[in-house]
Formats: C-alpha cells, sequence, structure tokens
C-alpha cells in the first residue's frame, strides 16, 4: 500500500511548446516560480502516439512491438493501482489516448470525452473549426439563456471538451482520496486553435477580434500562403489556447486548495510534444525531430523546499518513476526514467545521457496516413545533449548534427564540420535505441495489435478531425 502522501495530479498539454509558458499563462507561471522547471525537457517523439508511451507506460514507442500504444508491461496507472492508489484519467478527445491503444489499464475512472449522442455532435466533433464558429455565432443567445437560467456562463468554448474534461476533473478532485492521482490531458493548443474570443483578447492585448481569427484559419485550412501576418495571427490563437489551459488549471488548484491540500499536491506539468510555426517549413507537427516539436515544458512543483531549475536533459520517461516517488510507490517495472524528485529537493543529480526520440516518416514529410506502425516509412531517431542535437535516418543512413548553443534552431547542419561534439555519446544513444525499436515483433493485446479496420468509429472521427487519416 502506498504511503501517507498528498494527491499528484499530472497535467499534459498537447502541442505544448517550450516556450509556451509566460505572461499569457500566469498559473502555469506561478507554478514554474515556485516549483522547478527543467530546462531541457525533451519528448520522446514528435506527436502524441510516439511520446505518451514513455510518458504514461514508462517504455518508449515501438520497445514491445511494432505499433503504437503502450507496451506490454505494466502502465504507470496499474503499478499505483497495485498500491491502493485511487487513480483517475481524463482525455479531452485526443483519440490516440484510448482503450484501443491502451490508455485506460490501471485507472478506476477514465474517459476520453469521445463519445456524441447526436448526429450534429458527431458531425461538429468532426469540424471542430466549424464547430468553433458555429458557438462564437450563438454565444450571445447561449449567454442569455444560461443567465435566465441562474447558471454561470463558462469562461471557454467547449470546441477541445476542456469545459467537460475540467467538470469530470474537479469532481473527482473534490471526493477523490487524499491520496490519489489524477491525469488530465488538454487539447486546445492542438490544431486548430479555436480558443474563446475572451482568452484571445487577452493574450492579444485586445487587438485580435474575431475577423482577423476567421481570416488565419481561412488561409492556413484552405491551403494558402501563410506570410508572416498569417503566422503572427496563427500564433496569437495559440497563445490563446495556451491562457485558456491555465484558466482552466487555475480553477483545479482552487479546488484542491478549497480541500486543504493544495500545499501536499504534486503538481507535474508537461507538453507532450511542441508545435510548429514554419521554423522547418511547415505548421503543426509533422514528422521531424526539431527542437520546436521536441523540447517541451516540463514544471515539477512537490511539497517542501524545492531547487528552482535543472538543466540537466531530461526525458518524458522520467513522468512515471517521478510519479511513483511523489506516491511512494515504485515506478513501473521496466520503465526507462528515473525519478525527478531527488533533483527537484537537491539531494540528488541526473543521469547526464542522451536522451532519445524517435518518429516514422512517409514517403514525404506531409504524406497521409500519418504513420502508425514501423512498417509505415523511415524511421528518425535523435539524441540530444543540452548543447547539441544528433539526427539519423536509419534507412537512408543520412545524418544531422546540430550545435543548439550557436544554432538554437537548428538549421545549421553541422556533421562532419565539428570536431568539439560529443559524436561517440549521441551515436551510441541512437544505436541502443535503434535495437530496442520493433522488440520482439509480436501483436499486443488492447494496445494496437488489432486491424485497423478494429479501431471504433468514434475514435477514427476525432483522429480525422485532427488531421490524422
Amino acid at each position: 500500500m502506498a504511503g501517507n502522501t498528498g494527491p499528484t495530479l499530472l497535467v499534459t498539454v498537447d502541442s505544448f511548446r517550450a516556450d509556451a509558458i509566460g505572461p499569457h499563462t500566469p498559473t502555469l507561471q506561478s507554478l514554474a516560480d515556485r516549483g522547478t522547471v527543467f530546462g531541457n525537457a525533451f519528448a520522446q517523439g514528435n506527436w502524441t502516439p510516439f511520446s505518451f508511451p514513455s510518458l504514461l507506460g514508462g517504455r518508449p514507442v515501438f520497445a514491445d512491438g511494432p505499433d503504437i500504444g503502450v507496451g506490454t508491461g505494466p502502465t504507470l496507472a496499474e503499478t499505483l493501482s497495485k498500491h491502493d492508489v485511487e487513480t483517475a484519467g481524463f482525455n479531452a478527445a485526443n483519440g490516440f489516448l484510448t482503450e484501443y491503444w491502451g490508455y485506460d489499464r490501471g485507472f478506476d475512472e477514465f474517459e476520453t470525452f469521445l463519445t456524441h449522442s447526436t448526429p450534429v455532435g458527431r458531425a461538429l466533433a468532426a469540424h471542430p473549426t466549424v464547430q468553433a464558429w458555429s458557438l462564437f455565432a450563438t454565444q450571445p443567445f447561449r449567454s442569455a439563456w444560461r443567465r435566465l437560467r441562474d447558471r454561470e456562463t463558462h469562461p471557454a468554448e467547449n470546441t477541445s471538451r476542456l469545459r467537460d474534461l475540467e467538470e469530470r476533473a474537479t469532481a473527482f478532485l473534490e471526493s477523490a482520496d487524499p491520496s490519489s492521482f489524477c491525469w488530465v490531458h488538454y487539447m486546445d493548443t492542438h490544431t486548430p486553435y479555436v480558443p474563446a474570443p475572451a482568452h484571445v483578447k487577452a493574450a492579444s492585448d485586445g487587438e485580435m477580434g474575431t475577423p482577423k481569427m476567421l481570416r488565419a484559419h481561412l488561409n492556413a485550412g484552405l491551403g494558402r500562403s501563410v506570410g508572416e501576418r498569417t503566422l503572427e495571427d496563427l500564433r496569437t490563437l495559440y497563445a490563446g489556447a495556451a491562457r485558456q489551459v491555465d484558466a482552466s488549471v487555475g480553477r483545479l488548484l482552487s479546488t484542491l486548495e478549497g480541500r486543504g491540500l493544495r500545499d501536499e499536491t504534486t503538481v507535474i506539468v508537461a507538453g507532450d510534444h511542441g508545435e510548429e510555426f514554419q521554423e522547418h517549413g511547415h505548421l503543426a507537427h509533422y514528422p521531424k525531430l526539431y527542437g520546436e516539436l521536441i523540447e517541451v515544458p516540463l514544471i515539477v512543483d512537490a511539497p517542501g523546499d524545492t531547487v528552482d531549475r535543472v538543466e540537466t536533459p531530461v526525458g518524458l520517461d522520467a513522468v512515471p518513476a517521478t510519479v511513483g516517488d511523489a506516491m511512494d510507490v515504485p515506478a513501473p517495472p521496466g520503465a526507462t526514467g528515473e525519478s525527478l524528485l531527488p533533483a527537484v529537493r537537491g539531494e540528488g543529480s541526473l543521469r547526464d545521457e542522451p536522451i532519445v526520440s524517435v518518429t516514422v516518416r512517409g514517403e514525404s514529410v506531409t504524406q497521409q496516413p500519418i504513420p502508425r506502425h514501423l512498417d509505415d516509412g523511415e524511421v528518425l531517431v535523435s539524441a540530444r545533449t543540452a548543447d547539441w542535437t544528433f539526427i539519423r535516418h536509419a534507412e537512408s543512413g543520412r545524418t544531422e548534427l546540430y550545435d543548439r548553443g550557436a544554432d538554437p534552431v537548428e538549421r545549421n547542419d553541422r556533421w562532419g564540420d565539428d570536431p568539439d561534439a560529443p559524436i561517440d555519446a549521441l551515436e551510441r544513444a541512437v544505436e541502443r535505441r535503434l535495437e530496442t525499436i520493433g522488440g520482439d515483433g509480436q501483436a499486443r493485446d488492447g494496445a494496437g495489435g488489432r486491424d485497423e479496420a478494429d479501431v471504433d468509429d468514434e475514435i477514427e472521427t476525432r483522429l480525422e478531425a485532427l488531421g490524422y487519416r
């Protein structure tokens, strides 16, 4: 049984860049000021299904077979449940974080918010931008209706299922055991960025209204050329979406405060991967391994005295061991990451080893379908230290090397041109990862080993809406 610990709240935010926290996210900035910021935190994939097996399962994607999904070993939630920790997981309609790929395993309460009871709801879920504009157009009428019925108007549109997510997470936090674990995954900063206008106005100091929002979505969504003006508008929408998440996280923390549990709670906040704004020629998060997609925010706010910042490189596979440590529970068997709490408390140092990330690329970067299996394209593997990025294209043998100290945007390939780079350590890390990819090649029950035709219609609808066909 777990020891007498406080609750642990794990907040993950989809497509959350390392630079997403700032003045427009006061709650997360306050967490960063009060807790420990990991200045070199890296996702282990460029998109959700390549990142989350490490984050909630403990082992990296493809370590146990050729399909996406959590591996065959115990997940974080299963390990916590084995030690009598009450667990809940709430995912705001990301189809890749569902029962089909094994993410429900071990959770006492698990909800993905994929189900829509009406044909209209299903149609709008398939077209989130249309849903957003329909909500904007009807906002005055809905607000008036709620006031007439004596109901509070929620400060966010529900295109990302944020309102549903927050209500369920709040209900759990209000009644759960004081030593419970709650995971909450927000989708607001995933394309398309459609936060409530109030958050956009706040993020833009009142300069961006609905016409600009519509123009930015039309230019990007219709495949028109995205110039600096549109790019800046998209960044503003993204900042508004981040502010929307921030406000929701603040309300969850207030719930814990109301129960007198806030100071006992370990709060972990991470992006599951980043987001590109044409740093390497595209928007969103196509299969590449550059910093805008791999560098993520990671904050650990633990009870007691903590250090302000840790610069040793860490991967998101540290999350399962860190949660276990916070709850006095062992890490999941086979977990590759180490607990961050000793470094957070200034009681020890972390292994200073390259952090490895993986993606799979088809014949072109933007080729559909988005890969779900090893045989859907070429494997790319990167290794990162605090200063260097090394990328290998496994099939072609192409290699890339970037000195991020001199070239933070990773555009000047230094392969074969820099004797000071720690090439041996970087190459060894990539080789070790390549040796584990594919595992024993066996399909995994409940974790992606089934035929794609078995994927639930609700999952496919949501994935297609997010661009994953």
